[in-house]
């Protein structure tokens, strides 16, 4: 079998949010060919909601990237505070890699019991995260991934964080989306 080398990527992240006055969060897709920023993808997600998943496909599908992107990377299983992605979905309506990275393990225990206690259709959204099993860690942080093997995803990782261990769409994704949501980029993915 051929290598992969994952050249075309799109990162998304969203926007910062109140989560008691905002009912839509932007999301923002960073395209990069290699290390060089090609394109911006743009949509909006419920906050809490559950149509994380077919706004991310949407948004990927009917773009003009679409035909040449490899890879899809990911800040974090939610988006807008609970609305969970399913990666596997997401893998399968794109036929497309899925790759989630974040800085440091999650704690699955508050996780959970917010979920179950708190968010409207949170069973299922628990349900997602569960099948996926925990991160793990990988080349400086930790990642859940489908469809692709543990060997592709660091050789992506470290490609491409070149400056910090977060690669490059998902940081350029975050201050664009900061950018959007506050007027200006702050703080680190």
């Amino acid at each position: 079998m051929a290598r992969r080398t994952f050249s075309h990527v799109v990162g998304f992240d969203d926007g910062s949010f109140d989560k008691y006055r905002q009912a839509t969060v932007p999301v923002v897709g960073a395209v990069f060919s290699g290390l060089r920023l090609e394109g911006v993808l743009c949509g909006r997600v419920r906050t809490d909601g559950a149509n994380a998943t077919r706004v991310l496909t949407q948004t990927v599908a009917s773009s003009k990237f679409a035909a040449q992107l490899q890879l899809v990377l990911l800040q974090g299983i939610a988006l807008g505070g609970f609305n969970v992605i399913d990666l596997h979905g997401l893998h399968e309506s794109l036929g497309l890699p899925v790759m989630v990275v974040a800085r440091r393990q999650p704690r699955l225990s508050k996780i959970r019991e917010a979920l179950l206690t708190r968010v409207p259709g949170g069973v299922r959204k628990w349900a997602l995260i569960e099948k996926l099993g925990p991160m793990e860690p990988l080349a400086g942080v930790h990642v859940q991934r489908v469809g692709l093997t543990r060997e592709e995803a660091e050789r992506v990782i470290r490609r491409l964080a070149v400056n910090s261990n977060i690669p490059e769409p998902l940081r350029t994704a975050h201050l664009i989306a900061g950018g959007i949501a506050r007027g200006q980029s702050r703080g680190r993915p």
